[in-house]
């Protein structure tokens, strides 16, 4: 070593374990954040599913409020329709 030289080893050691203690806080901060928004797919996921379901549902209920028997049902019964005769038919022509 020669005079008025300072050691530069210790300082480069020193920097280089900073680097390290830097890029082991950094992995450790990805990680939670990558474990934190796998956590959130999951629920999300999970709502996706039941909001599959549900939707199934509302399509069995809507066709059975749909069916045709149904609807006749509803007719005769609630409002005293009836199906027109062959005199009562009036046909529209434009």
């Amino acid at each position: 070593m020669r005079a008025g030289e300072t050691p530069k080893l210790p300082l480069l050691t020193g920097l280089l374990w900073l680097l390290v203690i830097i890029s082991a806080l950094l992995v450790v901060r990805t990680t939670h954040e990558a474990r934190t928004q796998l956590n959130l797919l999951e629920v999300k996921k999970r709502e996706a599913a039941a909001l599959h379901v549900q939707w199934g549902q509302y399509l069995l209920e809507q066709s059975a409020w749909a069916s045709l028997g149904r609807i006749e049902k509803e007719a005769t019964e609630k409002l005293n329709m009836v199906l027109p005769q062959g005199e009562q038919l009036i046909v529209v022509t434009p």
